[in-house]
């Protein structure tokens, strides 16, 4: 699922969508930041930056050393690759997954829209949820009608419990959007990022 959702390749979008950066650097950022949906490091981060680069969302922006270390290219996002950033994460917002890394993928990345769009997406899951809810509620009764043992609706009672749950958090997300309590500027986004990339640099040197 994670592979057909290309969470890594979302990811590296989201990462230079607030800053250019080459891929040790983005590889330190995903570790550092706990970014567990994101499976097959390193190795899955380069052929990511590859794909992308041959799709041209993004582009080498400069080249340079550190001491003694390989040379390294840095990267920086395109207005296509931004313009499929957007597109991606929205889709992930807003379509039910039975893989449930994909929300936590999704979540984790939501500062790369803004506001408006996250909140749009959010409104489009809701509904999507309400719909799956009430037609596992449609099943379960005319199982009931029907006489089947309720041993029979315990999967199904699973589904609407967890999609109930989730449909409990994007409500209260969406609630913290619309009256302003929950908000990402583009300074508060730079300025995390700078903060963990400067905490994994001071990691690697002590």
């Amino acid at each position: 699922m994670a592979s057909r959702h290309d969470l890594i390749g979302l990811t590296v979008l989201a990462m230079l969508a607030v800053r250019p950066g080459h891929p040790y650097e983005l590889h330190r950022f995903i570790v550092d930041t706990h970014k567990d949906y994101v499976t097959g490091l390193p190795r899955s981060l380069y052929h990511a930056v590859e794909r992308l680069a041959r799709d041209e969302l993004i582009v080498p922006a400069a080249t340079g050393r550190e001491g003694r270390r390989p040379e390294r290219t840095v990267y920086e996002i395109t207005a296509e690759g931004r313009q499929e950033l957007a597109v991606r994460l929205s889709r992930l917002l807003e379509q039910p997954d039975p893989d449930r890394r994909t929300l936590v993928a999704a979540t984790s990345l939501i500062g790369a829209l803004t506001v408006p769009e996250a909140r749009r997406a959010l409104r489009t899951r809701a509904a999507s949820l309400q719909a799956a809810i009430d037609g596992l509620d449609t099943h379960m009764a005319a199982m009931t009608d029907n006489g089947l043992p309720e041993m029979l609706m315990l999967e199904l009672e699973c589904q609407r419990a967890l999609s109930a749950a989730e449909l409990t958090w994007v409500h209260g997300v969406l609630d913290r959007l619309e009256s302003g309590r929950l908000a990402w500027p583009d300074e508060i986004k730079q300025a995390l990022l700078e903060r963990v990339l400067g905490e994994s640099r001071s990691a690697r040197i002590t």
